[in-house]
């Protein structure tokens, strides 16, 4: 019999909302019908190489600068791999849209490395190699992408070191619109921004926002949620980065959205409904609204307990047989 091993693998990642309203990089849920595949494919030569990239503007062709092949050099490294990775990356998440791009390459090339490895990456350590390509675009670690690209759902990241994460139930009833404006925000930028001072009032409503968001979404309470969904800290930093952001919101709170707010850096903005309102309709309030403003926007409709990061192809690798006699047939 030939002994099989694992020479390649695709993996699928999905693009994500982050930050939530109300828990700056500490909360994200995934979002089905937009994500980014990588394959990784095993050879002899050790090192690891970019291949092929399909989608995506001036990415960069170095591995240890690009964020899906950052956190597999680092692995290599680590593990003192004997082989090689080669890796082709599809981009389907619109770079520096807010919808989680970077995390979705980089959740995906773990995946996809994890499933050719001998001895496959611990979930703390695929979380670990993903935040490093998450940096790498970012300027710092953060989780509240990768955690849901790679678990799917609604993810809490207490720590990211050590990794500590929860899975936050979401009522059956739930969905979400997600609204990408033909704009690109650069997430350095958006978070340099950022005031490294809160106001105490601020500081006290928005951690009660937090905990009633949770609450609602532990309870079923869509009341609570919708009270909850209210962001007095980093929404009015970097509203402006978006042309018609406040008529945006308005038109989707006025379709019946349970909430609104920006997603991750912006510039998409993301709304949270329940199913008793045609999410069509918000989604066509908030494309609107955008026209007005003179940005053509497209939208997304999805729920938020999509799937993570997982393999969607694997092939076969045949190993070599020895070519040494063996004592008995000497």
């Amino acid at each position: 019999m030939l002994d099989i091993d694992l020479e390649f693998a695709t993996a699928s990642a999905p693009a994500t909302v982050s930050n939530v309203a109300v828990g700056f990089d500490i909360l994200g849920f995934s979002l089905t019908g937009m994500s980014d595949e990588v394959t990784v494919r095993r050879v002899e030569e050790p090192g690891v190489r970019i291949v092929k990239i399909e989608g995506g503007q001036n990415l960069p062709e170095d591995p240890e600068e690009n964020t899906a092949t950052a956190g597999l050099v680092a692995m290599a490294r680590a593990r003192k791999l004997s082989f090689g990775l080669e890796v082709t990356i599809a981009k389907g998440v619109p770079q520096q849209s807010g919808l989680g791009g970077s995390a979705a390459s980089a959740v995906a090339a773990v995946v996809a490395a994890s499933a050719v490895m001998d001895t496959p990456l611990s979930l703390p350590e695929r979380f670990h190699y993903a935040l490093l390509g998450e940096a790498l675009a970012a300027g710092s670690p953060h989780g509240d992408n990768i955690a849901p690209a790679m678990l799917g759902g609604l993810i809490l990241v207490r720590s990211m070191d050590p990794f500590d994460v929860m899975r936050i139930p979401v009522p059956h009833s739930m969905g979400a619109v997600v609204i990408h404006p033909d704009l690109s925000v650069d997430v350095r930028r958006a978070r340099n921004l950022l005031s490294g001072e809160i106001d105490l009032g601020d500081f006290v409503a928005q951690s009660a926002n937090l905990a009633g968001f949770i609450g609602g979404c532990f309870r079923d309470d869509r009341a609570l949620i919708g009270r909850s969904l209210q962001d007095l800290v980093i929404e009015p930093q970097r509203s402006h980065l978006i042309p018609g952001f406040a008529a945006v919101k308005a038109a989707a709170l006025g379709a019946g959205a349970l909430g609104c707010s920006i997603s991750g850096a912006g510039p998409a903005v993301f709304a949270i409904h329940d199913l008793d309102v045609d999410p069509e309709v918000i989604k066509e309030a908030m494309i609107k609204a955008f026209a007005d403003a003179d940005v053509e926007a497209t939208g997304l409709i999805s729920p938020i307990n999509g799937m993570g990061g997982h393999v969607i192809e694997r092939g076969p690798r045949v190993k070599k047989k020895s070519t040494k006699a063996s004592p008995e047939s000497a």
